[in-house]
């Protein structure tokens, strides 16, 4: 966790820096305290307003702030931060940093930081791939740094990479993990040897070639989750709907369409798996004929007679055997936990995690959730937070179970 922990953010001179908005709102979300130090080039991407705004602090970036002698502590900032994170990082500010030119506010902080540096680069591939870089980069880590790569996710020891700033949710993640690993709270080998499925996002089920009924699911609760399990040592199959979200190289995603092709892959994978965690937002129900044709507008109406979907979350319940895990959600509308008591029993579940649209700001397409953990002994309610936070609850109550 990152309650309490001060954060130096260092933004460069890159198209990228608008992504450092969402970065300060995820570590102030985590509990973080954080300053921005910003270059030159880095006020003509995003304006140092925006950033005090978001921070509640003045952002530095001059030596002097003003006229009349007063100054800006590098020595202090580095005195003061328990992590420094450059994100966006240039090629030219990687440079600089690792061969020490301290020619703007934010270099003078990095050379004076007591605290751990994370370094998140920015740039095209081909600035990114050629030598000088990679060189820059060896000598960083050299150093002790720590290069988030580009799309990796992890704390990186290789060089490979598309250039492109990791995500702000996988820096902040990222960060996250080491802070507990340095205060003994690593969970990286709780579920060595353990098989969990994932099922994430909507269903859309077909009309028509060009019409569907769905919901409005992101899957990212189902890709937090999945995330989850993949650092904590576990053997990972995420089974997904349609969503336009990226996971880490190590799952084994399943792409899917409709609840049939869910029903399908869950199916054939679940024997081989320790626990199962369906929070995939599937169809109750489809049409029950499918135009091989886009249906045109006649008249003032339309009917469309429908059909129940397979209910995945029942056959795994039938089908789960002795050891093997359950784990389904419930999102409600009214009479939330009685609900979701009822489909703990129905569905055979070891234990239902519910959600409510009722609570604004959570479920579809938000980065926030706010969850109750339903079991046969009681139910435990858990605080709004974001998702990634949500998954670790999720995950820590599934591991008292295995």
């Amino acid at each position: 966790m990152l309650k309490g922990k001060k954060i130096v953010l260092g933004i460069t001179g890159s198209i990228a820096a608008y992504k450092a908005c969402y970065l300060i709102r995820n570590f102030i979300k985590r509990g973080a305290e954080v300053q921005v130090v910003i270059t030159p080039a880095g006020k003509e991407f995003i304006t140092p307003v925006t950033l005090s705004a978001l921070t509640h602090k003045p952002v530095v970036s001059e030596f002097f702030s003003q006229r009349d002698g007063s100054w800006h502590s590098h020595v202090d900032l580095g005195l003061w931060a328990d992590a420094m994170v450059v994100a966006p990082c240039t090629a030219s500010s990687m440079a600089k940093m690792a061969n020490g030119v301290a020619d703007n506010m934010l270099i003078t902080t990095y050379l004076s930081m007591k605290a751990p540096v994370f370094i998140a680069p920015a740039m095209d591939l081909d600035m990114y791939k050629h030598p000088s870089t990679q060189h820059n980069m060896q000598l960083l880590k050299s150093y002790g740094n720590h290069i988030i790569e580009p799309q990796s996710g992890f704390l990186a020891s290789g060089l490979e990479g598309k250039g492109r700033m990791e995500e702000p949710d996988t820096i902040a993640d990222a960060i996250d993990r080491f802070f507990d690993e340095q205060e003994g709270r690593s969970s990286a080998t709780s579920l060595q040897g353990k098989h969990i499925l994932v099922t994430a996002g909507p269903t859309y089920e077909r009309i028509d070639p060009v019409r569907f009924i769905g919901n409005f699911s992101s899957g990212k609760m189902g890709f937090a989750l999945a995330e989850e399990c993949l650092k904590r040592g576990a053997q990972v199959t995420l089974v997904t709907g349609p969503v336009s979200l990226e996971c880490s190289q190590g799952i084994k995603r399943i792409d899917v369409e409709s609840c049939d092709q869910m029903y399908k892959a869950v199916t054939e994978a679940f024997d081989g798996q320790d626990a199962a965690i369906l929070s995939a937002a599937v169809a109750d129900f489809r049409p029950e004929h499918v135009a091989d044709h886009k249906v045109k507008r006649e008249g003032d109406g339309m009917t469309i007679r429908l059909k129940a979907t397979q209910d995945i979350a029942a056959e795994l319940g039938r089908r789960k055997k002795e050891g093997q895990r359950l784990v389904a959600f419930a999102l409600e509308t009214d009479h939330e936990e009685d609900n979701a008591r009822g489909k703990l029993k129905r569905k055979n579940a070891d234990f239902i995690v519910l959600n409510s649209t009722r609570v604004k700001g959570t479920t579809f397409g938000t980065d926030d959730n706010q969850i109750m953990i339903i079991n046969a002994q009681g139910a435990k309610k858990f605080d709004k937070k974001p998702k990634a936070e949500v998954a670790k609850d999720i995950i820590n109550e599934l591991e008292n179970i295995l």
